[in-house]
């Protein structure tokens, strides 16, 4: 079946004095143009996840282009043969993303990011460096760079006070940080520099925009994502992870093999609870 329906994620750290203002317009065209997911608006940017047909999407990015805060907005693009995304939401926030640390302004001041291709050549290298994983332990148990520091953190509002309990030699080692899009790593980046770290770089585009760029190496497992597909493979396709109907923890294939896994029922980490 042709895949039909096109995905796009992107985000941009910018002042917007007039967030109240924006939700609306934003709500008609999406729905205009007959498309699903969740555009998140707070003062401190915007971050979006949407899909729909290709005329739908085009619709949607020539009215993004129209405001110069959102001009070029870079996109994470997959394709799948359904829809992704049960409805169309514009959500008011307080963050993009959330931390709860007011001080942290990535629009005014982040770490360097580093391109795919030169982080590659860094790992085909063995270059000393730490790669550090921004992400949600349930998302890293699907997958995850080789090597890669897990924080093991349950949510992203976690990771300053996990930094601070990382040993202090690491803060003369290059950090290159990773998660799915870029987004957390932007504001992670401004914490890690703010906690001594020395040389703190950001996985430009994340790890779908490394797929896109380089493909899976140095790559072990799936990409999990904020929607319907859970997870993606290196090759941007949806790969064979599905979500716990009980407790929405994504299970691998091997994870769905467990006695404990009954559809719609229970899975290894909530068959406890039952």
């Amino acid at each position: 079946m042709a895949e039909a329906i096109t995905n796009i994620a992107g985000y941009r750290f910018v002042d917007l004095p007039d967030r109240d203002e924006l939700r609306t317009p934003m709500i008609e065209i999406c729905t205009s143009s007959n498309l699903r997911g969740t555009i998140l608006l707070a003062y401190e940017g915007i971050n979006f996840f949407l899909a729909g047909d290709q005329t739908g999407i085009e619709a949607f990015l020539d009215y993004l282009d129209q405001d110069v805060r959102f001009l070029d907005i870079p996109l994470k693009t997959s394709h799948t043969d359904y829809q992704p995304f049960n409805r169309m939401n514009v959500r008011l926030k307080q963050e993009i993303i959330s931390m709860g640390m007011d001080e942290v302004k990535p629009s005014e001041f982040t770490g360097q990011s580093i391109a795919p291709t030169e982080f590659k050549q860094w790992l085909d290298e063995g270059k000393a460096v730490t790669v550090l994983d921004t992400r949600n332990d349930y998302e890293i148990r699907l997958g995850t760079f080789s090597n890669a520091l897990d924080l093991d953190i349950s949510s992203f509002r976690a990771f300053p006070a996990a930094v601070n309990e990382l040993p202090e030699e690491l803060k003369d080692t290059p950090v290159v940080m990773f998660c799915t899009g870029g987004i957390r790593c932007e504001k992670a980046s401004v914490v890690m520099l703010d906690a001594g770290f020395k040389d703190v770089r950001q996985l430009e585009g994340g790890i779908l925009g490394y797929f896109e760029e380089v493909g899976g190496a140095h790559w072990d497992g799936d990409c999990f994502v904020f929607d319907h597909r859970v997870a993606l493979t290196p090759e941007l396709k949806e790969s064979e992870a599905v979500q716990c109907f009980a407790c929405r923890q994504p299970l691998s294939v091997e994870e769905q093999q467990s006695e404990d896994y009954v559809i719609e029922v229970s899975c290894p980490y909530c068959v406890h609870l039952r």
